[in-house]
């Protein structure tokens, strides 16, 4: 595997869960304490890369910058460790009139004997909020709405 900062991600697509992303990486030296244990940073880094592919791959252009973060939370499971394998999965769990929130789960992939484990999960939620001078929250674009909620079948 490449760095995780440039490694290629998995095609988004809707899932039986709603449109996801999966970014795969490694656990570099600067994600790590001088255990060579994951810095918590590291995985809201994982995360927010799916969420970059999943924005590109989707065609939302012009996302970042106009949809900061009001709410996040995880659970932290297992740790990760130094070249350990990760695999993260980011999901649009609800896409509201001016909100949106993510699921996500951060997977450390089997390393030296240890099986795939859950390292992380949780969710947190987007606001858009376009470059304006009263920097409230308005409705998102019609199209991103479409390029972001599961086909209905």
């Amino acid at each position: 595997m490449k760095n995780a900062q440039y490694q290629a991600v998995a095609p988004a697509g809707a899932g039986p869960d709603g449109v996801r992303a999966v970014h795969r990486c490694r656990v570099e030296w600067s994600d790590t304490d001088a255990s060579g244990h994951y810095h918590n940073t590291a995985v809201a880094r994982f995360v927010e890369a799916a969420e970059a592919a999943l924005v590109r791959e989707r065609g939302v252009v012009g996302y970042f910058g106009v949809a900061p973060r009001v709410r996040y939370e995880v659970d932290f499971t297992a740790p990760l460790w130094f070249q350990q394998e990760v695999t993260t999965v980011l999901t649009v769990e609800r896409v509201g009139t001016s909100s949106m929130t993510f699921g996500f789960e951060v997977w450390g992939e089997e390393i030296d004997g240890r099986p795939r484990q859950l390292a992380a999960a949780g969710r947190y939620t987007v606001v858009h909020v376009p470059q304006s001078a009263d920097r409230r929250g308005v409705p998102w674009p019609a199209e991103w709405v479409t390029a972001l909620t599961p086909a209905q079948g």
